[in-house]
């Protein structure tokens, strides 16, 4: 019989889906600073970033309530860390876009498969027992890193560039939007696929900011496009603590 816990996850609003969006980009030129301008390597990096994330996610299994510091914390340790390792086994061990998504998308299904057998739900919004919150993160870490396999092939291999490739993923995920608000489509099923699209969306955003204007980028590197990005956060995240210390306030 699975723990009972008390839910720890924010609310799927707007806000939720920017902060995301931010976090996946900033996970995209953490990694990339790391692996690349700070030349660590991508399996050292992997190594570093995947102990962070266990750390992360020690962390937010102990606590007791929601504290959106650290469940964003997780969040952008998964999203660094699925960066460095689509890298890794892309580049390092060399199979390349296809195989590569091949398996993470293969580990995906057997993730969400034996946490809906077990659980017989995949509730994103109201997570109640350990299990389901460890299946939860590890979805999660294999949706990130997916989404940087197929953003990396849009940006690089598919001829669309990374502005195309942003506009792609973005009209996918408006359309996805679109879909939740006017039809009656598994709400599971609508935000697993958004929660993956964001990741290239932010991994080709991540590439418009840091590669340079005559690679078709804004120039900013990695260094300044992850300070821009991490400051981003902060603010966001600052904001989400004060709604809710607010929403806290009312219940009491």
């Amino acid at each position: 019989m699975s723990e009972k816990i008390i839910n720890k996850l924010p609310a799927i609003t707007l806000s939720f889906w920017i902060m995301k969006i931010c976090a996946t980009t900033l996970g995209e030129t953490g990694g990339d600073l790391f692996s690349q301008t700070l030349n660590f390597g991508y399996t050292i990096t992997s190594i570093c970033l995947i102990g962070i994330f266990f750390l992360a996610l020690f962390l937010q299994l102990s606590s007791k309530k929601f504290y959106p510091a650290l469940y964003w914390t997780v969040i952008l340790a998964t999203s660094t860390a699925g960066t460095t390792i689509s890298d890794f086994m892309d580049r390092t061990l060399g199979l390349g876009y296809a195989k590569g998504s091949l398996i993470i998308v293969s580990t995906l299904i057997i993730i969400l498969s034996i946490w809906y057998l077990k659980e017989k739900t995949l509730s994103v919004t109201n997570i109640k027992t350990r299990s389901a919150e460890i299946f939860y993160w590890f979805a999660i870490l294999a949706s990130n890193t997916l989404g940087t396999a197929f953003g990396d092939f849009l940006s690089d291999n598919s001829g669309l560039g990374f502005l195309g490739g942003a506009l792609v993923i973005g009209s996918t995920i408006a359309v996805l939007a679109i879909l939740y608000k006017y039809t009656k489509v598994n709400r599971i099923l609508i935000f697993w696929f958004a929660f993956i699209l964001t990741r290239p969306l932010g991994a080709t955003v991540g590439d418009l900011f840091t590669k340079s204007v005559p690679k078709g980028g804004l120039g900013f590197g990695t260094i300044g496009s992850s300070l821009i990005l991490l400051t981003i956060l902060i603010i966001l995240i600052i904001r989400s603590v004060k709604t809710e210390k607010r929403n806290t306030l009312r219940l009491d």
